[in-house]
């Protein structure tokens, strides 16, 4: 525990090093900040993640961001996620993440987000939504997805691919 909030300060501080040190301050072509209302995988850093869910094992493209980054730092990780609104899977987890918010409009079966800056959620059906969410990632193929988290709180491991 106390080693992943080391890992995470530092990735926290070095993220912010290289933030302070970029001489364009735009946020135009930065995909993160704002309203995504596609919510497409626009910026994908091309880093793969299994999520295995019972016998199923799913793999995810991390979004090139500092949560993302901050998450894949605590892989691999096993979890308990509980059930909420038929539509998500959520587990709060010890420590804080990054976090740079935006409404996505629609969320999309098979997004993986945080929501505040511990609650980390898996979703496994599309829908509208007026809540603001950190872009983790997104599982490549979707299929059975809903199937494999069924309808109560489920076992998932995270880990690098």
């Amino acid at each position: 525990m106390k080693r992943s909030l080391i890992i995470i300060f530092s990735l926290f501080s070095l993220l912010t090093s290289f933030a302070a040190c970029d001489k364009d301050d735009s946020t135009t072509n930065n995909p993160d900040v704002g309203t995504n209302n596609g919510n497409t995988n626009a910026n994908p850093t091309g880093s793969k993640m299994k999520i295995i869910i019972g016998t199923r094992t799913f793999t995810a493209t991390l979004y090139d961001n500092a949560t993302a980054t901050a998450f894949k730092a605590l892989l691999p990780i096993t979890v308990n996620m509980n059930e909420l609104n038929g539509n998500e899977k959520f587990f709060d987890l010890a420590a804080s993440l990054p976090t740079n918010a935006s409404n996505p409009g629609t969320i999309q079966n098979g997004d993986l987000m945080l929501y505040g800056s511990k609650t980390l959620v898996l979703f496994y059906k599309t829908f509208s939504t007026s809540y603001s969410y950190t872009k983790i990632g997104r599982i490549d193929d979707v299929t059975e997805l809903a199937a494999a988290v069924g309808s109560g709180n489920i076992r998932v491991t995270y880990e690098v691919e």
